[in-house]
C-alpha cells in the first residue's frame, strides 16, 4: 500500500508580486479589468504547472484569490452589506468591501488566527444564497487548462462564521450593532443555513464528477464548549447529506485538536487534517484514542508557518510514529499549515544570502519539493538524502550571547524599584504637565524621503549627503512641533523603513531576503526579517539620530525603539532554540540601546510593541505562560 500526498494554500501573488502589480495598476485605471484578469490568471497558471509537477496524489483547486480567500466566500454566498449591493460591477463591489468607497467604508479587516495575514471580516445578516460555485468554476478551468483532477480547497462553514460578525438589535432601540458570530444567539441559526449553501455546493460538485474536496477549518482548534462541538457536527452532518461521490476532507492547523476522540470519530467526512509541526499534542491524542478505521489521517508534517529545511529524518521517525495507529493506505501527507506565509522560491536568494543559510531554508516550491521527495523514500525507496542541518546551525553561534541568557536564566528579572517610586523620580526630572502631549513616534515618509533612501542605497549619494539630508528633516520635524506646542518631542523617525527591518539590519543574527515576499492582506506584501543565529547589537543604532535631534530643542526627546516581542513576531525565527531564549537575545540587545540613550542624557524611551498581541496562544490555557 502507497502513501499519499497533497499540499494547500500555495502563494498567490507569483514569485515577483505579479498578482499585486497587476490589481494595484487596475486600480489606478492603468489597464483594464480584462487586462488585469489576463495578468491574474497568467499567475494562476504558472503556480498550478509548479503544483501539478510535484506529482500529488490530491492535486488542490479553488486557492487563487485576487485579495482575500475570506472574502471570496462572503460573495459567493451573498454575504454582501447594504451598503455596497447598489455597485453593480460583482468585481468593482468584490474590491470596494475590502477597499472601501467614497460612500462606503471598508469592511473591518483583522488578523487570521495568530498569523500575520489579514482577511476581511464578514458581516451577516442571514439570507445567503450561492450566487456563484467558486469552486466549481476553478475546478472546471483547471481540468480545461491542464487535464488533471483537482480537490477543491475552501474555508470550511465552521471557521467562516466564527470569524465573522453579526448585526443584532440592540435591547430597547432601532439601532442595529455587530457583534462576534461566535458570542451571537444566531450563531447555530446562521451556520445551519451556510451549512445548507454548502450541500448545494457539494452537489454540483458531485454532478460534475469531483472526487475530493477540502474544508479549512482551523477554528476547530480554539476553545469550544460542547454547544460549539454539537452545532459543528450538525452542520456537517447538513454539508454532507446526499453527498456519497466525494471525499470529503476537513484540515485543522495552527493548534492542536481539542475534544480530539469526539470530533475524529463523530464529523461524518472522509479525512481529518492534523497539524502535526506545531506541537506534540495531536501525536499524543493520536496514541490516546487512536483514529477511526473509516477515515483518512491528512498528516501535517511540513511546516507552512516557517522557512527552516525539513529534517527528513525526523519527519520520517513522525511518520514512522503515526503508522502505528494509522495504516499506510489511509495517510495523505501534506503540509501542516498554509504554504501562503512563506515566499515563493528560494531561487532569487542564491548569490545573496549566505549559502550556509541557503542550505537551510525552503520556502514554499522548496516545501513542494520536500512532499514529493517524502513520498519517493517512502513508497519507492528513494535514498533518505543527507543533511547537516545543525552542524551549519552551529556555525551561527555567539558563545557571549549564550553565557549573556544563561546569567539571566540564574536572576530573578525585576526593576529595582517599583512603579510608584520611579513615577516620583521622573516627575521631579522632566517637569512635564499633568496631561503632557507627544505624537507616537513616525512622521509621513514622504515620495522625497523614499527618492533619497533609494539613491542612497543605489550608491547615487554618498553616506555624508545621506545624513545631512535625515538631519534636515530632523531638524523641521522639531520645528513642526515647537510650534505645535507639544511637551514631549520625537524625531520623526525618517532614517527607518520598516520599524523590525531597521533594526534587524542593525543586529548580528538577523538576514534579509532579495525577494522573499509574504502576503500580509490583499495586495500588500512583505519581507519577514530571517533571525538565523544568535543575536546581538554590535554598535549603537538610534543614538546618533535622537541625541542630534535632541540638540535641537530643550524639550524632551524620546528615544524610539521597536520591542522584542515584535521583532520576534513579525519575523522568521529560528526553531533549534526555545521562542523566550531568542526573544531574551532581542532583548538585551536593545538594553544596551537604553542604556547608551540614557547615558547621552535621554531621559524618555518609548519601546514599540504593536504586535505583542499577535503572539498571543490560540488556547486561553497557554496564554498565562507567554504573558509572563
Amino acid at each position: 500500500m502507497a502513501i499519499k500526498t497533497t499540499i494547500f494554500g500555495y502563494p498567490k501573488i507569483g514569485p515577483n508580486r505579479e498578482l499585486k502589480k497587476a490589481i494595484e495598476s487596475y486600480w489606478k485605471g492603468e489597464i483594464s479589468k480584462e487586462e488585469m484578469l489576463k495578468k491574474a490568471e497568467e499567475v494562476d497558471i504558472k503556480r498550478m504547472k509548479k503544483i501539478i509537477d510535484a506529482n500529488l496524489d490530491y492535486i488542490p483547486s479553488n486557492d487563487f484569490s485576487l485579495y482575500d480567500f475570506v472574502l471570496d466566500i462572503s460573495t459567493m454566498i451573498n454575504a454582501i452589506p447594504q451598503r455596497f449591493q447598489n455597485i453593480e460591477d460583482s468585481l468593482d463591489r468584490y474590491f470596494a468591501m475590502a477597499r472601501g468607497t467614497k460612500d462606503a467604508i471598508a469592511c473591518e479587516m483583522t488578523k487570521w488566527f495568530d498569523t500575520n495575514y489579514h482577511y476581511i471580516v464578514p458581516e451577516l445578516t442571514g439570507g445567503f444564497k450561492l450566487i456563484k460555485n467558486r469552486p466549481l468554476t476553478s475546478y472546471k478551468w483547471v481540468k480545461e487548462k491542464f487535464g488533471v483532477e483537482t480537490k477543491p480547497v475552501l474555508v470550511g462553514a465552521f471557521t467562516y462564521l466564527m470569524l465573522s460578525k453579526v448585526y443584532e438589535r440592540q435591547e430597547g432601540s432601532l439601532l442595529m450593532k455587530m457583534v462576534k458570530a461566535d458570542e451571537s444567539e444566531k450563531f447555530k441559526p446562521l451556520l445551519l443555513e451556510i451549512a445548507s449553501i454548502y450541500n448545494q455546493i457539494l452537489r454540483e460538485l458531485q454532478q460534475e464528477g469531483v472526487k475530493a474536496v477540502q474544508f479549512d477549518e482551523p477554528a476547530i482548534v480554539l476553545d469550544l464548549d460542547k454547544e460549539k462541538i454539537d452545532a459543528l457536527i450538525e452542520a456537517y452532518k447538513i454539508i454532507t447529506d446526499g453527498i456519497s461521490d466525494i471525499e470529503i476532507f476537513i484540515h485543522t492547523y495552527y493548534e492542536s485538536l481539542d475534544h480530539f476522540e469526539r470530533i475524529t470519530k463523530e464529523l461524518p467526512v472522509a479525512g481529518i487534517g492534523l497539524d502535526f509541526i506545531v506541537n506534540n499534542e495531536n501525536l499524543e491524542n493520536l496514541k490516546k484514542y487512536g483514529f477511526p478505521k473509516d477515515k483518512k489521517l491528512q498528516a501535517g508534517v511540513i511546516s507552512g508557518r516557517d522557512p527552516w529545511k525539513t529534517d527528513y529524518k525526523e519527519v520520517l521517525a513522525l511518520i514512522d510514529e503515526i503508522k502505528k495507529y494509522v495504516d499506510e493506505d489511509r495517510i495523505v501527507l501534506s503540509n501542516a499549515a498554509p504554504l501562503f506565509h512563506l515566499p515563493v522560491s528560494l531561487d532569487p536568494e542564491k548569490g545573496h544570502l549566505d549559502d550556509r543559510l541557503i542550505s537551510l531554508l525552503s520556502f514554499a516550491n522548496e516545501r513542494l519539493e520536500e512532499i514529493k521527495t517524502l513520498k519517493e523514500i517512502i513508497n519507492e525507496g528513494k535514498e533518505v538524502p543527507t543533511q547537516t542541518l545543525q552542524a551549519l546551525r552551529d556555525e551561527f553561534k555567539n558563545e557571549n550571547v549564550r553565557k549573556a541568557i544563561e546569567e539571566i536564566d540564574q536572576q530573578e528579572i525585576k526593576r529595582p524599584h517599583n512603579f510608584k517610586e520611579r513615577y516620583k523620580k521622573q516627575i521631579e526630572i522632566l517637569g512635564l504637565p499633568r496631561f503632557p502631549t507627544t505624537t507616537i513616534g513616525s512622521f509621513p515618509q514622504t515620495k522625497e524621503v523614499r527618492q533619497m533612501r533609494a539613491k542612497f542605497r543605489r550608491g547615487e549619494i554618498s553616506a555624508k549627503e545621506y545624513e545631512n539630508f535625515i538631519k534636515e528633516q530632523i531638524k523641521k520635524a522639531v520645528e513642526i512641533q515647537e510650534e505645535l506646542g507639544l511637551d514631549v518631542f520625537v524625531h520623526g523617525e525618517f532614517e527607518r523603513t520598516d520599524m523590525v527591518e531597521f533594526f534587524g539590519e542593525k543586529m548580528d543574527g538577523f538576514a534579509f531576503t532579495k525577494n522573499g515576499w509574504v502576503q500580509s492582506y490583499g495586495t500588500r506584501c512583505v519581507r519577514p526579517p530571517i533571525i538565523y543565529g544568535d543575536v546581538s547589537r554590535p554598535s549603537p543604532m538610534t543614538v546618533k539620530e535622537i541625541v542630534y535631534a535632541q540638540s535641537l530643542t530643550d524639550k524632551p526627546m524620546k528615544g524610539m525603539l521597536t520591542g522584542p516581542v515584535t521583532i520576534l513576531n513579525w519575523s522568521f525565527y529560528r526553531k533549534d532554540i526555545p521562542k523566550k531564549e531568542i526573544a531574551y537575545q532581542i532583548a538585551l540587545a536593545l538594553r544596551k540601546e537604553v542604556l547608551d540613550l540614557e547615558k547621552e542624557g535621554i531621559k524618555i524611551i518609548q519601546i514599540d510593541e504593536p504586535a505583542f498581541r499577535e503572539g498571543l496562544p490560540l488556547k486561553k490555557r497557554k496564554q498565562e505562560e507567554y504573558l509572563k
